[in-house]
């Protein structure tokens, strides 16, 4: 009876907080300008090739050279952050808005440790994480593992957030879609860049909410295998913004009324186009990973945000994958749980080998 009420108490904070966040009028709701007109139309085709037929025509990515920085230096370790222009071609650049045309990213590693001998993980950004300080906090740890941290800031986020963007609020549908595209190519670019020009011996990528769904996607996109490792995420945006909580924090009457400007439209027809533009996101249509064994997901047993389903379902897509259960929802495993995060971080790398003994 103790575990049932823990679990309700747990699923309520979500609830609580969801609240607070999304559902008062002091915060604007999800895509309240609409599905973002031909915008949307774009993204959809850019999206379709990243599947499996074309998955060998984009690799190798296009060549990163970020100019960096030193934030701070100790004796056993160092905090650079640099600047890239965005490898994106040239029709996801022109739908960028021009804040997000340059990337930002952040490097955590061991000092005097060969690159050779040290593992990398990129962190990718969920919703809502607007700057380095989080994913860096969770990563700090593992320099003592000789794992390094490279963390990403999303489109849309932080420095890169559009002018008239309030918050994480999204203003179209299309910018969700043009986000992940743009973060799946940027992150992709510097995992090349960490194997090929930085040397390291092993590499990973690994998010939390959106940001693992993101990760999901650009390891089952990899040529070589690593370590893919998504916490707190669905299987597809489906389920958070038309199951979970979420879906009470978007303008559902706003996409209504923009669709009715060139056919009528009720809300329920629009949450139904809703679930068949984001079925574009669902990772159980990407291609397994290298190394499913190097997969681990780690879920929440009272998730108010993720269905348990969701995460279930890309594990049966993936065999060989691993979900791992921290008792708590989506919010209270965010804060209590990053020694949980560590862990699956170090054993997904423990389950690959070295670059220099595949030589």
């Amino acid at each position: 009876m103790v575990t049932i009420n823990l679990g309700v108490l747990h699923y309520l904070v979500d609830h609580i907080y969801g609240a607070c966040v999304h559902r008062t009028k002091l915060s604007t709701p999800f895509f309240s300008r609409g599905w973002g007109g031909s915008k949307l139309d774009l993204l959809e085709r850019v999206i379709k090739q990243l599947f499996p037929d074309a998955v060998g025509c984009n690799w190798p990515p296009s060549v990163v050279q970020p100019q960096w920085k030193t934030v701070w230096e100790s004796k056993t370790a160092c905090l650079r952050e640099g600047i890239f222009k965005t490898p994106c071609d040239e029709l996801l650049i022109h739908a960028l808005p021009p804040e997000s045309h340059t990337a930002r990213v952040a490097f955590l590693a061991p000092r005097f440790v060969p690159p050779h001998k040290m593992a990398c993980v990129v962190h990718l950004a969920g919703t809502g994480d607007h700057t380095f300080e989080r994913r860096l906090r969770l990563g700090g740890p593992l320099l003592k593992e000789n794992i390094a941290t490279m963390v990403l800031e999303s489109p849309f986020y932080g420095q890169r957030r559009p002018r008239l963007q309030r918050g994480s609020k999204l203003l179209c549908v299309s910018d969700l879609l043009l986000l992940g595209s743009a973060t799946i190519v940027e992150a992709r670019s510097l995992l090349h860049w960490l194997e090929n020009e930085a040397g390291f011996g092993k590499t990973g990528i690994c998010g939390l909410s959106m940001g693992g769904v993101h990760a999901a996607m650009v390891g089952s996109l990899h040529p070589t295998p690593i370590a893919i490792l998504p916490f707190l995420s669905p299987h597809s945006a489906v389920a958070a913004f038309c199951e979970g909580i979420l879906q009470h924090a978007t303008a559902w009457e706003a996409l209504r009324e923009d669709a009715a400007q060139n056919v009528e439209m009720t809300l329920e027809q629009a949450r139904e186009r809703m679930r068949s533009v984001l079925s574009l996101t669902d990772v159980t249509r990407f291609p397994i990973p290298k190394n499913p064994q190097a997969v681990i997901f780690v879920a929440a047993t009272d998730d108010g945000y993720i269905p348990k389903h969701s995460v279930l379902e890309l594990q049966r897509a993936w065999p060989g994958s691993e979900v791992r259960w921290v008792t708590g929802g989506h919010v209270s495993s965010f804060l209590l749980h990053n020694d949980h995060f560590r862990k699956a971080i170090v054993d997904s790398l423990d389950r690959l080998p070295w670059k220099e003994s595949l030589s």
